[in-house]
């Protein structure tokens, strides 16, 4: 067992560990490799990026459950349907300047919801479409179907763009939360990228190896009979010196800068390998917090700029009596969100990742069966994604009209994602972001709230991923 998870953590962290000396040393995994071949050009970029780059969380649901259907910007229609229990009352969500109306636990904790006003603060409501309606196709919409180059993933598109200003081993993005579903499996460069459970992630990396680890007997392993992981700190101060050593024979003002503006303190290792050790023993399931924490263990280690996690907003709810899972589900995944947030907090992450929602489809709105709350049918018009982080700024993009997806059981009286006045993010029926767009708009958005410059991106999508920056839904940030 101990040479098995001795290779599953070699495999994690790289020859010779180089992704814990990373992180023991604050320096990018790619420049501690080879600080020889590190040009001015990449030690600027990373130094301007430090405030900017962003690690990234998506929560993908092949369900396509109803998170799209009761989140501000669907009740300004009236011919919208919204379940009618108590815990999913219409109430005021205040984001930036504007109040919206959102079911209950939309809202703010101190007004009877879900969420902090920290997390209201920097989260944006995205409206767009999909454009299916097949449950297999999770894979197909995270490409964009079709509009991504090389087929790419939308997580793998923005790992590979983020990896070297993170300084992570590897730029291929892990799924901790598709289990063995198929179709919810990452693909990087067109090659299956890791699926592990946070349990199991806590058992590769946390199990004790014989002689103690860094983390008290909690992290070691014992590769060719020396201990590898005797501290982090051990680490930092000998990579360290290794790297001052080389910068004296040939240094430049921009690498002494880099070394400067990035190197760790022996406080700041102290609390890494701290947080490191909570995280791991923090994990206790495979919920949203077991989730978060897996996560936030993969972050801190510099493992993966991009992961996938799963949160469930009412499921396949076809014949859902009265709206009542999606009701429930409201309660419990708009906690889970926050769940994560808070995880996310107490790791001293919260300003270096970015929520994410990005489902297979949405659900429909309106007609017959949703008037009679028997339930909701699979919808490619219309779906939200939930946005949250430091680059994000509060409101909402996009909204609702009717009969303007066009398609997919679309039609004039059908509510589907309006389109986009890409200035001012409001639903426009003249706006130049049209509805079959909006899924290009919000790929391209939210490669610039990761801190992925616009310009860096465009050779990413294929013509017909269309759509355009949203400036409004940013914070600090342009495209």
């Amino acid at each position: 067992m101990i040479k098995r998870r001795e290779a599953l953590v070699a495999g994690l962290f790289g020859t010779g560990l180089l992704g814990l000396r990373a992180v023991a040393t604050g320096l990018p995994a790619w420049f501690i490799a080879n600080p020889r071949t590190a040009t001015a050009q990449d030690l600027a970029c990373v130094i301007d990026s430090i405030d900017k780059a962003q690690f990234l969380i998506v929560s993908a649901n092949f369900n396509g459950d109803p998170i799209n259907c009761n989140c501000p910007g669907t009740y300004e229609d009236p011919a919208a349907i919204h379940p009618q229990q108590e815990t999913m009352t219409p109430a005021a969500v205040q984001l930036g300047n504007t109040s919206y109306q959102a079911a209950l636990p939309w809202a703010a904790t101190d007004n009877g919801g879900k969420l902090a006003a920290a997390t209201l603060s920097r989260i944006n409501f995205f409206h767009y479409r999909t454009g299916s309606v097949v449950h297999g196709d999770q894979a197909k919409v995270l490409r964009m179907m079709g509009g991504t180059n090389k087929a790419e993933m939308l997580p793998s598109l923005y790992a590979k763009h983020l990896a070297g200003c993170l300084g992570t081993v590897q730029a291929d993005p892990i799924s901790i939360g598709a289990g063995r579903n198929a179709a919810e499996l990452l693909t990087f460069e067109g090659r299956p990228a890791a699926n592990v459970s946070p349990t199991s992630l806590k058992a590769m990396l946390g199990g004790a190896a014989s002689g103690g680890g860094m983390m008290g007997g909690g992290f070691g392993m014992r590769p060719g009979g020396a201990n590898a992981l005797r501290s982090l700190r051990q680490l930092r101060d000998q990579t360290l010196d290794q790297l001052n050593a080389l910068a004296k024979e040939s240094s430049t003002p921009i690498q002494s800068q880099f070394l400067d503006a990035l190197a760790n303190s022996q406080l700041r290792v102290r609390e890494l390998t701290e947080s490191l050790s909570s995280t791991l023993s923090g994990i206790t399931g495979n919920d949203a917090a077991g989730q978060a924490r897996a996560a936030g263990a993969l972050f801190l280690a510099k493992v993966t700029p991009a992961v996938t996690i799963r949160l469930a907003f009412g499921g396949d709810n076809h014949s859902d009596a009265d709206l009542q899972n999606e009701a429930d589900q409201h309660v419990t995944g708009i906690e889970s969100i926050q769940t994560v947030l808070d995880v996310l907090a107490e790791l001293g992450l919260a300003d270096q990742v970015t929520f994410a929602s990005l489902n297979v489809f949405g659900r429909n709105l309106n007609g017959s069966k949703v008037e009679g709350r028997a339930g909701r049918d699979h919808y490619a018009n219309h779906a939200v994604s939930v946005l949250i982080g430091k680059n994000v700024a509060p409101g909402v993009t996009g909204g609702i009209a009717m009969g303007t997806g066009g398609g997919f059981g679309g039609g004039a009286s059908q509510l589907a994602a309006a389109h986009i006045d890409s200035a001012t993010g409001l639903p426009s029926a003249d706006g130049d972001i049209p509805s079959n767009e909006t899924y290009g708009a919000l790929a391209r958005t939210l490669g610039v709230a990761l801190g992925i410059p616009s310009s860096a991106l465009e050779p990413d999508f294929n013509s017909n991923a269309g759509g355009k920056v949203v400036n409004t839904a940013l914070n600090g940030v342009s495209g």
